[in-house]
């Protein structure tokens, strides 16, 4: 059963990430596709904007596997998420790698409340399909975000391939990624996407898909969204 609260959090899946936060550095561990993949979300991300000197909101930043990558780039990084464990390893990552990112344990909700930063860029990647209410962190991003600045998503399509792609395939027959990783009820269709960001003062700039080869075993961006996709969108206040 779904654990809801009014601060958006499920703590069905709190639990299940700090479980496995001492292995999100890993790069052989279950956390391996977030590696493989994070090159391409990044590449994604520069290809539309400039990230050196701007100020970067990574929310559920994990163990900050992207949250680095901003930074290495020269932004100035605040990284946020729910998970208390996962949130540790991130600052003891920074700390022995040497790069500088603001960790906080904390939901967008509360973050917001609780400061008047705006942000330049914010990233909301493979996070929007583990929460109760997709919809408040689009929004409360909408918010955070400074007039002109950009924001990504990434998320799954919610059809029969990406149920047996995301689910059956990569958690029962590759093993990419621990059993129980996705709930297909979570899953989120680009158009359901496209009108939650709409609705919350965005403009949806684009989107790109992302693919799996299982024999090669390498990802890659494609024009195929049937399964994993990225947003990028922007504030339509100047």
């Amino acid at each position: 059963m779904e654990n809801k609260n009014k601060n958006n959090v499920d703590i069905h899946e709190i639990e299940k990430f700090n479980l496995l936060a001492h292995k999100w550095w890993d790069s052989t561990s279950e956390f391996k596709p977030l590696h493989e993949i994070n090159p391409l979300r990044l590449n994604f991300i520069k290809s539309s904007v400039n990230l050196k000197g701007k100020k970067v909101l990574d929310v559920g930043c994990g163990g900050g596997i992207l949250s680095e990558s901003l930074a290495n780039e020269g932004a100035d990084v605040t990284g946020i998420d729910q998970g208390d464990k996962v949130i540790q390893i991130a600052k003891l990552h920074a700390n022995e790698s040497g790069v500088k990112v603001k960790y906080k344990h904390i939901n967008i909700e509360r973050f917001y409340k609780n400061t008047d930063e705006r942000f330049d860029v914010i990233t909301c990647l493979e996070m929007l399909e583990h929460v109760p209410d997709p919809n408040s962190i689009i929004n409360t991003c909408s918010k955070l975000l400074k007039p002109g600045g950009k924001i990504y998503f990434s998320t799954i399509n919610k059809n029969v391939k990406a149920f047996l792609f995301a689910i059956v395939g990569a958690e029962y027959i590759l093993n990419l990624l621990p059993k129980g990783t996705h709930e297909y009820k979570k899953f989120i269709k680009p158009s359901q996407l496209q009108a939650w960001v709409s609705g919350n003062d965005l403009s949806f700039d684009s989107i790109i898909g992302m693919t799996y080869n299982p024999i090669t075993q390498k990802y890659k961006l494609s024009q195929d969204t049937s399964v994993n996709y990225i947003v990028e969108a922007s504030s339509v206040n100047d």
